[in-house]
């Protein structure tokens, strides 16, 4: 079967994954002979769909320290320049989400005796709200080789999950579930980081920033319904951290850690252009202007993707330490002819990474323009690579895989001692890691940012083929029409292959938001522990039957809430939504002038709903109507508590199953990315919130 992704866990050697207990070690070579790299995973599951923590790792000497504060890893400095470590970023599970690291053991430093591997929970939140704590660590191969479930974590802000250990020659890891009251800081200063600030200094930062902007909209008149308001930078995703234009320059490290996570910034007005008008077209590296069939967009888009890998080692390891490929000088080529039998075989491209004169070696197939993989394809390329004593193969397609939901099913012979991965990746995954590189996080030169560019600018062309999941298939106008004459049944196979379609696009919806926002974003998924992700599939396609309505939820790092998204096929409506917690002090009425403040620059037509301590639904309205009069938004029972704020905005869904303007896919990418603009940027954060209300009752 296929493993859509590195944290998809199979079988080591030993015939099951092993169940650590803590204080328990095991070596690494007796689980697997392919241990060169490892992937460690670290989960969670969030009962309310909001939580969530973030990993972290040291490298310490044999004295219990690290050398220098560039060891210690976390989501202000996230990779290793000699490639032995790389934060892999989050990635969604059947039952919430795993921060994945991978780890080149062979190109640890000499002196480096052990590595510790954390998490850390922001924002004053505990480990304690969450469930099911646990850590996996898998092979180069994806076979998984043990887990160690972390149990009691009580009310700690961060906890150390487990360890990785030099014993002679080989690795050890040893399940260790320490917590500390302390945080990251507090846990990076015990092992000799030395810490700039905390996450307080920003907190305070932001809140005065946050007074001042209050104070500017206050003063700012409403605008009246139909009239446009004032430009302003939050009409765009505030996206870059630095204008486009400086992301050539190379990031400057700032002189000690700071565990304050980074802000993203709003955009500088961009550089005025030297054409003489709107209709010259800049000189591009990649054109797509003479692709004319399927294998040409095939064919353009390998070469593109794999000559800028080879000449960008920041970009090529983010996409292939996650596959176990080691870091070292990298070769890519394209066409290659490889013997199979009476017919030989084309793989698209291979891969090659040599690092100390070993080789690892991936056969690369691709599809453009929504093309579907064929198994007797994919089946042939892994029979080659075991024969020849390849690593992988990888699969790149317009297509989103989902875990246990396999875009081809291949056999894989567990007689051969030479294991053999697959891999998939999908274009949507490739654009967004080349975003996060150039637009937020820095390369190490100019040449490197260009080529990047170049190769975005080349992947978002509407000719190159590559825009990623783009068709709800064909069950999509069946099923609708099924909703609307009533005649879909549960149990439907149609029903189950759209649920699978809307999964992938909001999969890929995550991805581009994420992308431009420069943060994590993630689909909630609130299924039981265990639950199997095709039970879950199942009983939302039976939902869809009864109710005709999609439902999703995404977790945007920095937001106040989850953002719901609800596709009701009976009406033809779209919504997107966010509820926000009241205020932890203060009068209900500043609760509300204040929330009509900050969505001065919002739709007028936003709905606005109170959400109160009972049964009965509170007063709503459309911020058009409440501008004049927010009180309207108090319930008329003074006695009755208020719990948040439900924002939500309605637009037609496009009919049509694919990518095109009036499509569907379109619509919801559109539905999501509006609602972000024009209203979440707009929100406080929990953290500006309680320092708000902390500098308010210092003044009182």
């Amino acid at each position: 079967m296929m493993r859509d992704r590195p944290h998809a866990l199979g079988t080591p050697l030993g015939g099951s994954v092993q169940e650590m207990v803590k204080g328990s070690n095991v070596a690494l070579a007796d689980l697997s002979d392919e241990v060169g790299s490892v992937i460690v995973s670290l989960g969670w599951v969030s009962p309310t769909g909001e939580g969530d923590a973030d990993v972290s790792v040291l490298l310490l000497d044999a004295d219990g320290k690290v050398r220098s504060d560039s060891d210690f890893y976390f989501y202000n400095h996230p990779v290793a320049a000699d490639g032995s470590v790389q934060l892999l970023g989050k990635t969604p599970t059947a039952d919430g989400s795993e921060d994945r690291i991978s780890f080149d053991l062979t190109a640890v430093p000499a002196e480096i005796d052990r590595i510790v591997v954390a998490a850390s929970r922001y924002d004053e939140a505990r480990f304690g709200e969450l469930e099911d704590v646990r850590i996996t660590l898998g092979d180069a191969a994806g076979e998984g080789l043990l887990r160690f479930a972390v149990d009691d974590v009580g009310a700690v802000t961060a906890v150390i999950f487990g360890e990785l250990y030099r014993r002679g020659d080989g690795w050890k890891f040893r399940a260790v579930g320490q917590g500390y009251e302390s945080g990251l800081a507090g846990l990076a200063t015990d092992f000799g980081v030395d810490i700039e600030d905390d996450a307080a200094e920003d907190v305070r930062t932001e809140a005065a920033l946050d007074a001042e902007a209050d104070a500017q909209t206050a003063a700012t008149p409403p605008v009246p319904a139909g009239e446009p308001g004032p430009a302003t930078a939050t009409t765009a995703v505030p996206a870059p951290r630095r204008p486009e234009a400086e992301a050539v320059e190379p990031a400057k490290p700032a002189a000690r850690p700071r565990t304050a996570k980074k802000k993203v910034t709003l955009p500088r007005t961009v550089k005025k252009t030297l054409a003489e008008n709107d209709s010259w077209k800049a000189a591009r590296l990649f054109p797509v202007s003479v692709l004319k069939s399927d294998r040409d967009r095939e064919m353009r888009a390998t070469s593109v993707l794999l000559s800028v890998m080879a000449q960008v080692p920041e970009f090529s390891r983010r996409l292939t330490a996650g596959f176990g490929a080691p870091a070292g000088r990298m070769e890519t080529f394209t066409e290659v002819t490889l013997p199979h039998g009476d017919s030989p075989r084309r793989p698209d491209g291979v891969i090659r990474v040599e690092r100390a004169g070993k080789l690892w070696t991936a056969l690369v197939e691709t599809k453009t323009n929504g093309n579907a993989l064929k198994a007797d394809q994919v089946q042939a390329y892994m029979d080659i690579a075991a024969r020849r004593a390849y690593e992988a193969v990888i699969t790149l397609t317009n297509d989103v895989a989902l875990e246990g939901s396999p875009l081809v099913d291949v056999k894989i012979d567990k007689r051969r001692k030479h294991k053999v991965a697959l891999w998939h990746l999908s274009w949507a995954e490739v654009a967004h890691q080349a975003q996060m590189l150039i637009r937020h996080e820095g390369v190490g030169n100019a040449a490197h940012a260009w080529l990047l560019q170049e190769l975005l600018h080349y992947l978002q062309h509407e000719n190159s083929g590559c825009h990623g999941f783009q068709n709800m298939g064909p069950a999509w106008v069946p099923v609708r029409n099924g909703i609307d004459d009533e005649t879909l049944c549960q149990g439907d196979a149609r029903a189950l292959e759209v649920v699978e379609n809307w999964e992938r696009l909001i999969r890929q919806v995550c991805l581009r938001l994420g992308g431009e926002l420069g943060q994590k974003v993630l689909p909630v998924q609130r299924a039981k522990r265990g639950t199997d992700p095709n039970e879950r599939r199942n009983r939302l396609a039976d939902q869809l039957c009864r109710d005709g309505r999609l439902q999703a939820e995404l977790r945007i790092d920095g937001t106040p809430g989850v953002l719901a998204v609800s596709a009701d096929l009976r009406t033809g409506k779209l919504r997107t939504g966010i509820e926000i917690p009241a205020p932890e002090q203060g009068y209900p009425l500043s609760w509300a002038k204040r929330l009509v403040r900050r969505l001065a620059e919002a739709p007028a037509d936003l709905h606005v709903e109170t959400l109160v301590d009972n049964e009965i639904g509170g007063p709503r309205g459309t911020l058009e109507k409440l501008r004049p009069e927010p009180a309207d938004l108090l319930p008329k029972d003074s006695g009755t508590g208020i719990t948040g704020f439900r924002l939500s905005l309605l637009k037609s869904m496009g009919s049509g199953r694919g990518n095109a303007e009036t499509g569907f896919i379109r619509s919801v990418d559109d539905a999501v990315h509006r609602f972000y603009t024009t209203v979440v940027v707009h929100l406080d954060t929990p953290a500006t919130r309680r320092a708000s209300s902390r500098e308010r009752s210092a003044a009182g």
